[in-house]
C-alpha cells in the first residue's frame, strides 16, 4: 500500500492520541523509521503498558488460545500476554508479514477487540504497523477484510522533527551535526542488494557504536570508524560520514575557500574530504544560486564569480569531483544559466 498523504511524527502522535482510542490504526512505513518508537511513546503518553506481537513470528493459536473443556462444552483459553485485566496497548508489529490464517485470527481481535469470549479491557487501543511491498522487506499481501477494518496512515521520515528527538535522547554529536548538514542522508531507500542502507534507526545505531568508543576515551581510528559507518549506513552516506569527521576541526573550511581564504585539499590522501566539500559546495550552490539571472544581487554575482572559478580548480585538482558538483543528482539539478556559463569554460564536465 502507498497513500497519498504521508504524516511526519509528530502528525502521526496525534493520529494516535485522536483516533486510535475509537479505530484500529495501521501504520505503514518503510524499516527503521521509527513506527515500533512512536507507539511505544503514545503508550507511555496516555500511561498504558505496550504489549507487542511481531506478525511474522506467530501462529493462529498465538491469538485464539487453545482449547479446553469445561461442563461437558470447549472453550478457548486465550494467551496470557493478550487476556490482561487493565486496559493496555497491543500492538501488532508486522501484522502484513504474517500469514493468512494468522491474519484471520486477528479478525475480531482488531475490530471487536475480543477473543472468543474474551473481550480487551475497555479502554484498550488495538494498533498495527508493516512495510510496504516497495520497501524490499517480508510482507504478504493484507485481506481485504483486514484492511477494512482499520484505519490507515502513512509516515514519513522528517529530519527536522528526528533531529528534534534526536538531541532529547543525546544522540551522538558526530551523528547529529551530519544529519544537520546533509538532512537528505536520514533515509535511503532499500536497496535490493543485501548492503546497510540509512534510516533513522540506522544512524541511531551507529551513533550508539561511537558513543560505547567514546567511553573508552579513545577517538576510533580511522579505518574502524569507516568500518563502523559502512556497518550501518548506506555506502554513499558512509563515506561522506567518515570524510566529515575528518574535517570537523575546521568546520568553515568551505567558507573559507569560497572566501578566497583556503584552496581545496589536493593530497591523495584527502580525497574522501574533497569528496565531502565538493558535495556541499553543490548543495550550498543549489541553495543560493537564482533560479532567474536577472534577480541576482551583489553578493550572489560575488558567489557567482568565485563558485566559477573554484570549478575550474576544483576540476584541475579532480575532474570527476567536478563533474560531481554539476551532475543532476535525484532530480536537483543547477540553474540553466549557471550551467551555460560553467560549460562554456569547462567543456568537458558535460559528459557525453
Amino acid at each position: 500500500m502507498n497513500l497519498p498523504i504521508s504524516v511526519n511524527q509528530e502528525e502521526l502522535s496525534e493520529v494516535l492520541l485522536t483516533v486510535a482510542p475509537v479505530r484500529p490504526v495501521f501504520i505503514w512505513g518503510a524499516p527503521g523509521i521509527g513506527k515500533s518508537a512512536l507507539v511505544e511513546k503514545f503508550s507511555k503518553d496516555v500511561g498504558m503498558d505496550c504489549v507487542s506481537l511481531l506478525g511474522s513470528q506467530l501462529a493462529p493459536e498465538d491469538i485464539i488460545g487453545i482449547p479446553r473443556i469445561s461442563e461437558d462444552v470447549s472453550e478457548f483459553l486465550p494467551p496470557k500476554m493478550i487476556a490482561r485485566k487493565e486496559p493496555y496497548v497491543l500492538f501488532l508489529d508486522e501484522l502484513n508479514a504474517c500469514s493468512q490464517e494468522v491474519q484471520k485470527a486477528f479478525y475480531s481481535l482488531i475490530y471487536e477487540r475480543r477473543i472468543g469470549e474474551y473481550h480487551l479491557p475497555k479502554g484498550s487501543v488495538v494498533i498495527g504497523a508493516g512495510n510496504r511491498a516497495q520497501d524490499s522487506a517480508i510482507v504478504k499481501t493484507m485481506s481485504s477484510a483486514l484492511i477494512n477494518r482499520m484505519f490507515h496512515v502513512q509516515l514519513k521520515v522528517d529530519a527536522e522533527k528526528w533531529l528534534q528527538w534526536a538531541y532529547e535522547a543525546e544522540v551522538h554529536p558526530w551523528v547529529t551535526e551530519y544529519i544537520t548538514i546533509r538532512p537528505d542522508h536520514l533515509f535511503s531507500n532499500p536497496p535490493k542488494t543485501e548492503e546497510p542502507f540509512s534510516t533513522p534507526r540506522s544512524w541511531h545505531t551507529l551513533s550508539d557504536l561511537l558513543k560505547e568508543y567514546d567511553k573508552t576515551g579513545i577517538s576510533p581510528k580511522s579505518e574502524t570508524l569507516k568500518m563502523l559507518a559502512y556497518g550501518t549506513v548506506s555506502p554513499s552516506h558512509a563515506g561522506m560520514f567518515v570524510a566529515f569527521t575528518k574535517q570537523l576541526g575546521n568546520k568553515n573550511l568551505l567558507s573559507e575557500i569560497i572566501k578566497g581564504e583556503a584552496r581545496w585539499p589536493a593530497a591523495p590522501e584527502e580525497r574522501d574530504v574533497l569528496y565531502f566539500l565538493a558535495q556541499s559546495f553543490r548543495d550550498r550552490l543549489l541553495l543560493e544560486l537564482p533560479k532567474d539571472k536577472e534577480k541576482m544581487d551583489a553578493n550572489t554575482q560575488f558567489f557567482t564569480h568565485r563558485a566559477k572559478a573554484l570549478m575550474k580548480d576544483l576540476a584541475a585538482i579532480n575532474f570527476e569531483m567536478a563533474q560531481l558538483v554539476v551532475s543532476d543528482e535525484d532530480g536537483k539539478a543547477l540553474p540553466d544559466w549557471f550551467m551555460v556559463e560553467i560549460v562554456r569554460d569547462l567543456p568537458r564536465l558535460i559528459s557525453k
